[in-house]
């Protein structure tokens, strides 16, 4: 697979993937990253390994409407023959037009079991806050197509980990993250080995 990452942090999932391209474990080429904060973590990531990095935001295009910045977008992609693309903390709701085209080919992880924990706002710190306010004694990752809401595409995977009493939002962010590096790379190699199969509302992971 040819696979774009959008990102908007850090990037430690993008930074996850990318070793795991380097040592073999995935088969694909992680071609492109896309941002919209030209400061990002994942940009600087993307400029030390070598992989292409755009800037892509609204407010750097205000001369277009929005219909010619959406199909601007996604020509950005299939002009590099982009066939898969995985989202790594990308803060920006994807143009509809990109979730259309690239329907079943479109991931994200999220750092709580959803349904609950997410929605707009849920993200990051914010969730790992939430979890340990709300008394919740389990949360874990979950990675799920991406739709035109936030968080509300079908779930492919879920694992769990043990929020302790003892617990804050920084040692639970901590054991979510290690969730997250160690999974994220194991699901997109499903992708590549064909092992993802989406039955009307069904997915089926082999």
């Amino acid at each position: 697979m040819n696979i774009c990452v959008f990102a908007s942090g850090a990037g430690s999932n993008f930074n996850a993937i990318l070793r795991s391209a380097e040592v073999g474990f995935l088969t694909s080429e992680v071609s492109l990253l896309i941002t919209n904060n030209s400061g990002s973590g994942a940009a600087q990531i993307a400029l030390d390994r070598g992989v292409e990095c755009l800037h892509l935001s609204r407010k750097k295009f205000p001369e277009l409407s929005e219909t010619e910045y959406s199909n601007f977008f996604l020509n950005e992609l299939t002009s590099r023959g982009v066939d898969f693309i995985v989202l790594c903390g990308y803060m920006k709701m994807v143009e509809p037009n990109v979730t259309e085209q690239y329907r079943n080919r479109i991931i994200n992880i999220h750092p709580a079991l959803l349904p609950s924990f997410g929605g707009k706002g849920m993200f990051g710190i914010n969730v790992h806050r939430a979890v340990i306010e709300n008394g919740v004694k389990v949360s874990g990752i979950t990675v799920h197509f991406v739709d035109n809401e936030y968080d509300t595409g079908r779930i492919i995977f879920q694992k769990c980990c043990e929020v302790k009493g003892d617990d804050d939002e920084i040692t639970l962010e901590a054991k979510i993250r290690k969730l997250e590096h160690m999974h994220y790379p194991e699901v997109i190699k499903k992708f590549e080995e064909g092992k993802v199969l989406v039955v009307g509302k069904r997915v089926i992971v082999s």
